[in-house]
């Protein structure tokens, strides 16, 4: 019981986190609250792959839903040995195999929101708009006096910087959560099948 109820407050909390990557996902597209560059399509363009909105934001969302039903419905069949009969509970490799999805999805959405950080935003420089940081394989995190080199949007590399870190941390939970709750439900999928072999052995 206590497992379970461990199981369920897991995927309680994946609702919340992906709340918070749609938010912040969104966010990335308004610079500073400008809405020009988003218009202008003047922004990195990893924020147009809809990591936090679509896989971490509302598939997580709709996994999250699926897997505390699946948590509750009990799909079984009858396996039967002599004049006995065993329920085998097959609702676990459902929750198993949604679970690997939400690790898809949110790992989809952790690798895009690596990329982006690492490449830097598209901005405006005295050379024109460009991806000015894209050489120098995200060594830019930790140079902060070349952030004034882009001019435009105004404070562009610390939002992106700030934006895309929350993506990661969000979405790198997600992926936590959801293997975890893989693993637990395989577990107890195996430890369940092993007892019912041994109480059909038992009857042989």
């Amino acid at each position: 019981m206590f497992l379970k109820n461990c199981s369920e407050y897991f995927i309680l909390t994946l609702i919340p986190l992906a709340v918070w990557s749609i938010v912040v996902n969104i966010l990335l597209y308004f610079p500073n609250g400008d809405t020009t560059y988003a218009a202008n399509s003047q922004l990195t363009n990893y924020v147009w792959y809809f990591q936090g909105i679509c896989f971490g934001g509302i598939m997580i969302i709709i996994l999250s839903i699926i897997l505390l039903l699946v948590d509750f419905y009990k799909c079984s069949s009858s396996c039967c040995c002599g004049n006995q009969v065993y329920h085998i509970h097959c609702s676990r490799l459902g929750s198993a195999l949604f679970a690997l999805l939400g690790v898809l999805f949110s790992g989809y959405s952790l690798i895009i929101s690596s990329l982006g950080l690492s490449q830097g935003p598209y901005c405006r420089t005295d050379t024109g708009w460009s991806y000015h940081f894209a050489n120098t394989a995200g060594g830019y995190l930790v140079d902060s006096s070349s952030w004034s080199q882009c001019l435009e949007p105004a404070n562009v590399v610390e939002w992106n910087i700030i934006l895309f870190s929350i993506l990661i941390a969000l979405s790198a939970l997600q992926v936590i959560i959801c293997f975890c709750k893989a693993i637990h439900d395989v577990i107890i999928l195996f430890c369940g099948t092993h007892k019912i072999l041994d109480q059909m052995q038992q009857f042989k």
